[in-house]
């Protein structure tokens, strides 16, 4: 009589599959900004890698600001995705809006005096979109918006922001945690999301759809 085979040796961890649940917790940002980087560091989520989108953000025909900011941030998240698999992927955007009106990223000394001419003295609104694609390949997102009010503005304010170049590539043409603090009378709602990522709505989805470093706060770095 022969004895019986022993048992296979089972892992007590299951390989991980692209696509998966069981993911290697990767979490790349698909943005090249560094105040999108900053803000994930500053609560202990620094991104392992950056790959940004590089895609057109021309606001369709009639599209409103709103759902401007949350189909970019899709769109970057969804592209970025792609060449992850088995990634979380978290895609954002960010609207600077005066009614029903986007500003736009100044390129120039010119667009920047209109958007701050614009915002002096009047409450204006901030879109931002967080999109996650997660691991097994689904997308979820959240959409944020902040009112914030500017003081009024005169002459030499607006000349020495535009000097100081601050404005350059910022959504509405100025930089909240910069020189355009001491124009903010007063800020309602997340004030991260005006900065470029809302924290909070970012932290709850990662943390909802099994990102474990979301559920821990590290200690600080000594």
């Amino acid at each position: 009589m022969t004895a019986p085979e022993p048992p296979p040796i089972l892992s007590a961890r299951k390989p991980t599959q692209p696509g998966s649940l069981m993911s290697d917790q990767r979490l790349v940002l698909a943005s090249a900004s560094p105040r999108r980087h900053d803000l994930l560091d500053q609560i202990a989520l620094a991104p392992d890698s950056v790959d940004p989108a590089h895609l057109d953000e021309t606001p369709l025909a009639r599209e409103l600001p709103a759902r401007h900011a949350l189909r970019l941030a899709e769109a970057k998240a969804r592209l970025v995705g792609a060449r992850h698999p088995g990634a979380f992927v978290l895609g954002a955007d960010t609207v600077v809006a005066c009614g029903r009106r986007i500003l736009p990223k100044p390129t120039d000394a010119d667009s920047a005096r209109q958007c701050l001419l614009l915002l002096s003295g009047r409450r204006h609104r901030v879109h931002g979109g967080v999109a996650l694609v997660l691991p097994d390949g689904r997308m979820v997102s959240r959409r944020t918006e902040t009112a914030v009010i500017f003081k009024r503005l005169d002459e030499r304010e607006i000349a020495d922001y535009l000097a100081s170049g601050e404005w350059q590539g910022k959504a509405g043409g100025y930089a909240i945690q910069g020189l355009a603090a001491r124009f903010i009378r007063q800020v309602i709602g997340s004030y991260s999301n005006v900065v470029g990522l809302p924290l909070f709505e970012t932290v709850n989805l990662l943390a909802g759809h099994g990102f474990d470093r979301a559920r821990r706060i590290a200690p600080p770095a000594r």
